[in-house]
């Protein structure tokens, strides 16, 4: 083991510059959509791509009718693989397994369910790390501004390809939520209801200012070197700037009586003859852990691109506001907050459900008690499946 008094965090781990999914790789079950070059994909901010990739997967079959589809969009370092199990290609098990699958909250075999990476994204679709056809190189710094907008666009571009006119439904939490509510405000003929789940009508300062830090903390690591360094070799990228980012975010979607569960004051070096500058607390070396895991699967600017996307999310921007946008929702909305939530607490769950409400739109608000904090949305299966299960069979009943 290494001397405690020399060991500094992360610093024995050997990183890749990127952890990004590169054509080439094992596609797993990833399937692509990608547009012509004659079709530039024009952002919401003002950039340009000559062409977009989307990655995204299937599970189920879609009904003669088309009417039996629903899309899962996912989190910030989520990706297409909301189900199944972790190797050939997908580096983590599925984000929702507990509730996608026969029999489950997502009925595979009932539902034609599809998640797609998102626009920006490093595991499959158009990023940073994609290649810049312009130059042959990986977009790096010269990658655009992407929005919630933006990746919602991209994903009825999946719909449109696999002949889906009108979603059952269109289900995520957190940025996955922000994207169910974009769909509900941007194509409200094209969703027959939606899920939001631990989510917000717009960014508050205070989901702004986490998400500002941790975009600081990788555009200070040298090793960043602008937004340029995909040609660095392992273990020379800016592998601690990004586990840093993972580790500060890590820590707002748990709760202190979560961390005190798992950790209390275990030490992970013993501590009773004297200290040194790293003797570890468990809880340090799981944060590490946590870091070092997602730089082997992310990339450190999709990570800067995608949460600066979340904190550019406010459907009344550009609409008159957050009342004139939520009136163009007209499809019935559940919306579920986890109780022990401080990123995005329940009275913004709360607040989205009443203003839908008191536009006379079916709404149903549930509250899953949870000690994990903003991690219940992807750990209560059981509570979430009560809420969601009902209220899929009442949207069936109403065609």
């Amino acid at each position: 083991m290494t001397d405690p008094s020399r060991r500094a965090p992360l610093s024995a781990d050997v990183l890749p510059a990127s952890g990004a999914w590169r054509p080439g790789d094992e596609p797993g079950h990833r399937r692509f959509l990608t547009t012509p070059t004659g079709r530039p994909f024009a952002l919401e901010g003002g950039g340009v791509l000559s062409s977009v990739t989307v990655a995204y997967e299937t599970w189920g079959e879609l009904s003669a009718d088309a009417s039996n589809a629903i899309l899962l969009c996912h989190a910030l370092t989520g990706d297409s693989h909301a189900a199944g199990s972790s190797g050939h290609g997908h580096p983590t098990e599925g984000w929702w397994n507990g509730l996608v699958g026969p029999g489950r909250a997502f009925d595979t075999d009932r539902y034609f369910v599809v998640c797609a990476n998102v626009l920006g994204g490093c595991q499959g679709s158009t990023g940073p790390s994609s290649i810049d056809p312009a130059t042959g190189r990986p977009y790096g710094s010269a990658f655009p501004v992407v929005t919630i907008r933006d990746m919602v666009r991209s994903q009825a571009l999946v719909a449109d390809h696999l002949g889906i006119a009108k979603w059952l439904a269109v289900a995520g939490g957190s940025m996955g939520g922000m994207q169910v509510l974009e769909w509900g405000v941007m194509f409200p003929e094209r969703v027959r209801s939606l899920i939001p789940i631990a989510t917000t009508l717009a960014a508050s300062a205070w989901q702004i200012g986490l998400s500002s830090v941790q975009r600081s903390t990788i555009v200070l690591d040298p090793k960043w070197r602008g937004g340029d360094y995909y040609d660095a070799a392992d273990g020379d990228g800016p592998h601690l700037g990004l586990a840093l980012a993972r580790q500060t975010a890590h820590i707002t979607y748990q709760s202190d009586p979560s961390f005190e569960r798992k950790f209390g004051r275990n030490e992970e070096d013993p501590m009773d003859e004297g200290f040194t500058p790293w003797q570890r607390f468990s809880v340090e070396n799981y944060l590490d852990y946590q870091g070092a895991k997602l730089v082997r699967r992310f990339d450190a600017n999709s990570y800067l691109v995608i949460n600066r996307a979340m904190d550019l999310h406010d459907v009344g921007r550009g609409r008159g506001g957050l009342e004139r946008a939520v009136r163009r929702i007209t499809a019935p909305v559940l919306t579920a907050s986890i109780s022990s939530d401080v990123l995005y607490p329940p009275h913004q769950q709360k607040l989205l459900h009443d203003m839908v409400a008191e536009n006379g739109v079916r709404a149903r608000h549930v509250l899953v008690e949870s000690q994990a904090g903003h991690d219940g949305f992807l750990i209560e299966d059981a509570q979430i499946a009560a809420a969601v299960v009902p209220f899929l069979d009442e949207i069936e009943r109403r065609r």
